[in-house]
């Protein structure tokens, strides 16, 4: 063979060694389309005239940004929510469990580099005599002894990633971190969704203790007034009795509410990652606004939402891992080298003549498994197909909540105000019948079923504009608050030090 040949034929193996070390035998990730309506259908600008807040968008207001409970202009509930960024011990937690996932990228990144050993060793050694009596020197026979090793071995060993295991080792862990990541802004939107909605709760069983604070002064007035009729002969001793157990069972709901208060108070405290028994909120009646929600077009719910985030990344996960499974079907190349001094002398130690190195590829292919291999890629074919589906259920059910909460707003804005028009009916029912009982036209029972009925109705209300706030929290958590999937940290950015 000519110098020239042997020169093409080595260019070639080298060609051939970078085309493989270019090589991914696993397949190519795309995300799979998803049908997406074109609008949402239970609340439309169209609604908005009658519905409490809500304006048609401007171009600029889109879409929720950042602080997303400032919407709500409560100064208590924007403090309560910057403790939780802070103090929850939920998000923590998620934070925590980021964090390792980050380090697992790390640590998957490190096997595209040669790991480098070494083991340096000073051994005092006696061979035993009745193996090896002596060994012949010239003519003579040197007896056995102790003797001194001294060693300084390094060794370096590199797997190179020619069909692309490590590769989708490194995306696979990159897109558990992303995973994380996502769950890592899920929790932290549930847990500021769930605040929201205590404090709501809690501030309309203030709203409760209010009206009804206010019934049983109404009540207590009534029952003297049916006290003194009674002393003077107009009234009845049954009428009084009746305004008695009117006013004590509206006394009994009025202690009562305290109980659920409480009950909000404490779960705000664990929220905001603080005692119960070192916690308190004053007492202040619900008059927060609801405010009009800007919600996009459903197109834009799957950039939103961090739990939609975290599906489409499970997706990526699974593909990652059938590219590892396909790997198998290929030979493993690793190339290890050794060096080092060795000697018998410490003055010797570090010559020349100490030196000692081997340097060599291995090869390993698996030629049987019985359909092991196999298998594992069925295996993880199917995880695939599951993750996808999976997707495609997560993007369904942010659709139905998001349609729920809208289709709550717009129905509860009408009721709400149906049922303020049935308070001032109530209301005129009352002052009528107490004008008339006072006259002795009619009877107590008129009054006692007035003042039971005003009282259902200013409940009722008091309760839907509690619904109202929460289902206006629940939108905007449907939506995923302030969040943007571009907030998920790209892979270079998992292997960046934590600021």
């Amino acid at each position: 063979m000519s110098l020239s040949q042997r020169r093409v034929r080595k260019s070639s193996a080298l060609a051939s060694c970078l085309l493989l070390a270019g090589c991914n035998v696993g397949p190519k990730y795309n995300r799979p389309p998803v049908a997406t309506p074109p609008a949402y259908k239970e609340l439309t600008p169209a609604d908005y005239p009658n519905t409490d807040g809500w304006k048609v968008a401007q171009p600029k207001d889109d879409a929720l940004r950042g602080k997303w409970w400032e919407i709500f202009g409560d100064a208590e509930l924007n403090a309560l929510e910057e403790k939780v960024n802070v103090s929850n011990q939920t998000i923590a937690a998620a934070a925590a469990n980021f964090f390792a996932a980050r380090a697992l990228v790390k640590e998957a990144r490190s096997q595209y580099f040669p790991v480098v050993t070494t083991n340096p060793a000073i051994t005092v050694q006696r061979p035993s005599a009745t193996v090896n009596p002596g060994k012949a020197s010239g003519s003579a026979t040197t007896p056995v002894g102790t003797y001194t090793e001294y060693d300084l071995p390094f060794d370096a060993t590199w797997q190179p990633d020619l069909f692309g295991r490590i590769r989708n080792t490194v995306n696979s862990a990159a897109a558990a971190a992303q995973i994380s990541a996502a769950d890592l802004e899920n929790t932290r939107l549930t847990v500021q969704a769930d605040l929201a909605a205590d404090y709501f709760q809690l501030r309309g069983e203030d709203a409760l203790k209010q009206l009804l604070d206010a019934t049983v002064v109404s009540y207590r007035q009534t029952l003297d007034l049916t006290k003194a009729l009674y002393e003077t002969g107009i009234d009845s001793n049954e009428d009084v009795s009746e305004a008695e157990t009117q006013l004590e069972s509206t006394q009994a709901q009025d202690d009562a509410v305290g109980i659920q208060r409480a009950q909000f108070e404490h779960a705000i405290a664990l929220l905001v990652g603080q005692p119960a028994s070192a916690f308190s909120l004053p007492v202040v009646s619900l008059s927060t606004p609801p405010p009009g929600i800007p919600i996009g077009v459903p197109s834009q719910l799957l950039e939103r939402r961090p739990d939609i985030a975290a599906a489409e990344r499970t997706m990526a996960q699974a593909n990652a891992q059938i590219g590892i499974a396909k790997t198998a079907y290929y030979p493993t190349v690793i190339l290890s080298a050794a060096a080092g001094l060795e000697s018998t002398s410490i003055a010797s130690w570090f010559t020349w003549p100490s030196r000692f190195f081997s340097v060599g590829p291995a090869l390993s292919e698996t030629i049987f498994d019985a359909g092991l291999r196999h298998a594992t890629l069925e295996q993880f074919r199917d995880q695939y197909d599951a993750a996808v589906a999976g997707y495609r259920q997560t993007v369904l059910t942010a659709f139905q909540q998001v349609e729920d909460d809208l289709a709550a707003l717009r129905i509860l804005s009408v009721e709400i105000q149906h049922q303020d028009t049935a308070v001032q009916s109530a209301q005129k029912t009352l002052a009528i019948a107490q004008d008339r009982y006072k006259l002795g036209i009619d009877p107590y029972l008129n009054v006692l079923t007035a003042q039971n009925t005003l009282l259902s109705n200013q409940q009722t209300a008091v309760n839907l504009r509690v619904q109202q706030m929460t289902a206006s929290g629940g939108l905007i958590e449907a939506l995923g608050g302030g969040w943007n999937a571009s907030e998920i940290p790209s892979p270079a950015q998992l292997t960046t030090k934590v600021p």
